[in-house]
């Protein structure tokens, strides 16, 4: 019989059994990719919805409401503000964002439905009508018609113009405050001090959210009447808005 060679010994030999840890890992790493694709998607979905579907939505219904509130002028004619549906519409171009329907009341569930609120709560706002008193509006930032998004973007000496039914109030922009805690209602008093006036007149005063993308600070303008134009037949805008 022949000698075997070492090269026959190891050609009949049975390959190496595969390492079961190493495969265990493997897949463990796999599977947390998947999962981290997955939540990324999840995420990036909701980012979708919060910063794109909710301003849709907001859009859709302040439109609906605005319409409404122009319909019950032209029925109704020249008046009081009528505060049930909405009182008027604020305009500042310096924000780019057209009109935007002011309601009663400051909550989220007004607020998200893409529109600026007037406050009832801490501080009570005057109205524009009131002879002395401070109109003081929030509006969101991000999501749900983000009405208030390019506040950064207003200027001193800018124009901020609030439409009622029968009247234009045209203010100017005296102040700024980038930044200051959402617990700070001084910014609200009816002579708000805050901003370096120190007697009562007739000042409006615009709030939200600070950085963007979050609720951790306020964000604050004030403005100080400066002139009441009546509304003519064709509703045609003081200067300012042309």
């Amino acid at each position: 019989m022949a000698a075997t060679t070492d090269h026959d010994e190891r050609a009949g030999e049975a390959p190496p059994a595969p390492r079961r840890g190493r495969g265990r890992i493997a897949g463990a790493v796999s599977l947390f990719g998947e999962l981290l694709i997955t939540a990324g998607l999840v995420l990036g979905l909701f980012v979708a919805y919060s910063l794109w579907w909710t301003n849709v939505v907001a859009d859709r219904a302040a439109h609906k409401q605005g319409d409404r509130v122009r319909d019950q002028w032209a029925d109704h004619g020249p008046g009081a503000l009528d505060t049930k549906n909405g009182i008027g519409f604020l305009h500042v171009p310096s924000m780019k964002n057209g009109e935007v329907l002011v309601e009663k009341g400051t909550s989220s569930k007004i607020l998200n439905d893409g529109v600026a609120g007037y406050y009832t709560d801490p501080v009570k706002s005057a109205l524009p009508t009131a002879a002395r008193g401070n109109f003081t509006l929030a509006a969101h930032r991000d999501g749900h018609g983000a009405k208030f998004h390019n506040i950064d973007k207003i200027k001193k000496g800018d124009p901020i113009v609030f439409e009622s039914k029968d009247k234009w109030y045209v203010y100017k922009v005296y102040d700024i405050l980038p930044e200051t805690s959402k617990y700070n209602v001084k910014v609200l008093a009816p002579v708000p001090k805050e901003s370096g006036v120190k007697k009562p007149g007739r000042y409006i005063t615009l709030t939200t959210c600070t950085p963007v993308y979050t609720s951790t600070y306020r964000y604050v303008v004030w403005g100080e009447l400066e002139r009441i134009d009546k509304v003519d037949s064709d509703r045609t805008p003081p200067a300012e808005l042309r």
